[in-house]
C-alpha cells in the first residue's frame, strides 16, 4: 500500500510542508478527479469551498489545476463552512466536494476534505483508492476533454437559507442578544448574517480574517473573547464555532462554557419529549463523558459509542437509522437536515430551546454532571511507537485494573498529528491523576 495521507478528517498537515504542498494538492486533485470521473464521459463536477486561512489560494489553484487536467469542471465556493459544501454538492448534482481547511487548527496547518456526491465524507475505501491513484499516476484527459473552472458567487447565501428553512417556521429571536465568534474563519460573513435575519441582536467576534489569525484567540477552542464580549454587552448567550464553522461551544449569560457532551444531552432530551429522536438513541465518541452516558440511560435513551471523527460518527448513524449524533469537541451531526457536523445549525437549535422553553442559557447548558475527566497529549517522534513498548503496555494494564468499576481509560493516537492521547475518566480525582500522569511518563520516556 502507498504511503498513508488520509487521517481522521481528510488530510491535514502544515502548508508547504509534505504532504500538503501545491504539488501534492495537483496531484490529489487529479487523483479524485479520475476517482470520481472513471467512466471517461464530460459533464462532471466538483465544488471546492475553503476557510480564511493564506494558503487556501494556493490549494484552491493547484487542486483546480489536478481537477481538471482530467476533465473534472470545477465550481469555485470561496469560503463557506464545511456543511455547506456537504450540502451544495448534493443540491448542485456534483459527483464531489471538497473543502480547504484545517478546522481548529493554526493558520500555518490546512487540509483537504472529501464529499461524496450524496454530499456525505468519503469511505475508508474511497479515501485508499485515491491514494494508490495519488502515488501510481493517472492519465490526464484528451485536450478536448479538459474541465472548466467557474466561480459561484451565491454558495453562503444558497447555505443560510437553508438554514433558516430548518428553523422552527415563525420562529424569531427578537430580544435575544447573541455573542456569535467566527474564529475568523468560514463562517465569518453568514453566520452574523442568519442571527440578524431571524430577529437578534448580534455582537460578532472573530469576524475580521486576513489570513493569519483564523482560530488565533478565538473561536470554539479558545472562548475567552467571546466570553468577555458576554460579560461586557450583557448577551443572553454565546455562540463560538471553529475556523471551517463544522463544531460550536455554547457559553451561557455568565460566560460559562458547554461542550458538545452537554448540548447533545439537551438536544436527545428534547428531541425524545417531541418524538423525535430515532430509535431513542444519541451517537457518541469514545471521547464523550461517562456523565452523558447515565444521563441518557436515566432518561431511557441508549449511548452508541464509535471512533473519534464526525465522519465515524455519521456511518454509524446511517447504517442503524439513528438521526443525532456528535463529538465533545462541538461536532453536532442532525442527518435530517445535514450531512456533517454543523456549528451554526447546533447554536440555532440551542437559541430555538431558549425560545420555546422562556429558560436563560444557563439553565440549558447543565443537563448532567460530568464525571472528572482528564486529557493529556504526548509528542513523540516520528517513526517511533510509544504504545509498542512493553512498559507502556504494562502501565496501561495496571491501569485498567485500578480504574474497574470506578471509570475508563481511553489511549489512542491522533489521527492528524504524532501525538499520544490519553484520556481517563474516575470519580476519584487523586486516583485519576495518578493514572494518567503515569501513563504519559512512560510514554514520553518510549516516545
Amino acid at each position: 500500500m502507498a504511503d498513508k495521507i488520509f487521517g481522521t478528517d481528510g488530510i491535514r498537515g502544515k502548508a508547504n510542508a509534505y504532504p500538503m504542498t501545491a504539488d501534492m494538492a495537483l496531484r490529489i486533485g487529479a487523483a479524485a478527479g479520475r476517482y470520481f470521473r472513471n467512466d471517461g464521459s464530460n459533464g462532471h463536477r466538483v465544488v471546492i469551498g475553503k476557510d480564511t486561512r493564506l494558503s487556501g489560494y494556493m490549494f484552491e489553484n493547484a487542486l483546480t489545476a489536478g481537477l481538471t487536467s482530467t476533465g473534472m469542471n470545477v465550481l469555485l465556493l470561496g469560503p463557506v463552512p464545511t456543511p455547506a459544501v456537504g450540502l451544495l454538492t448534493s443540491s448542485m448534482r456534483a459527483d464531489m466536494g471538497i473543502m480547504i481547511s484545517a478546522s481548529h487548527n493554526p493558520h500555518h496547518d490546512n487540509g483537504i476534505k472529501f464529499f461524496g456526491p450524496d454530499g456525505f465524507k468519503l469511505s475508508d475505501a474511497a479515501e485508499e483508492e485515491i491514494t494508490r491513484l495519488v502515488f501510481d499516476g493517472v492519465e490526464p484527459a484528451q485536450a478536448n476533454n479538459i474541465g472548466r473552472a467557474k466561480r459561484i458567487d451565491d454558495g453562503r447565501f444558497r447555505y443560510a437559507e437553508r438554514l433558516k428553512a430548518i428553523f422552527p417556521a415563525g420562529m424569531r429571536l427578537d430580544g435575544l442578544k447573541v455573542v456569535i465568534d467566527c474564529a475568523n474563519g468560514a463562517g465569518y460573513k453568514v453566520a452574523p448574517e442568519v442571527l440578524w435575519e431571524l430577529g437578534a441582536t448580534v455582537i460578532p467576534v472573530g469576524t475580521a480574517p486576513n489570513g493569519y489569525n483564523i482560530n488565533d484567540g478565538c473561536g470554539s477552542t479558545d472562548t475567552s473573547a467571546a466570553a468577555k464580549a458576554i460579560i461586557s454587552h450583557g448577551a443572553d448567550v454565546g455562540i463560538c464555532l471553529d475556523g471551517d464553522a463544522d463544531r460550536v461551544m455554547i457559553l451561557d449569560e455568565t460566560g460559562r462554557v458547554a461542550d458538545g457532551d452537554q448540548l447533545m444531552a439537551l438536544m436527545a432530551h428534547r428531541w425524545a419529549q417531541a418524538g423525535k429522536l430515532a430509535n431513542g438513541t444519541l451517537v457518541a465518541t469514545v471521547m464523550s463523558n461517562l456523565g452523558l452516558e447515565r444521563y441518557l440511560e436515566a432518561q431511557g435513551l441508549r449511548l452508541e459509542r464509535t471512533n473519534v471523527g464526525d465522519r465515524y460518527v455519521v456511518e454509524a448513524m446511517r447504517k442503524s437509522g439513528h438521526n443525532l449524533g456528535g463529538e465533545q469537541s462541538g461536532h453536532i451531526v442532525m442527518t435530517d437536515y445535514a450531512t456533517t457536523g454543523d456549528g451554526l445549525l447546533a447554536g440555532l437549535q440551542f437559541l430555538a430551546a431558549m425560545i420555546e422553553t422562556g429558560q436563560p442559557a444557563s439553565s440549558l447548558t447543565h443537563s448532567f454532571e460530568t464525571v472528572p475527566q482528564m486529557l493529556k497529549n504526548v509528542r513523540y517522534a516520528a517513526g517511533s511507537d510509544p504504545l509498542a513498548a512493553q512498559a507502556v503496555q504494562d502501565c496501561i494494564a495496571a491501569a485498567e485494573v485500578q480504574l474497574v468499576g470506578k471509570g475508563r481509560l481511553l489511549i489512542r493516537k491522533s489521527g492528524t498529528e504524532p501525538l499520544i492521547r490519553v484520556m481517563a475518566e474516575c470519580e476519584d480525582p487523586d486516583l485519576l491523576l495518578q493514572v494518567v500522569d503515569g501513563i504519559v511518563d512512560e510514554v514520553t520516556k518510549a516516545g
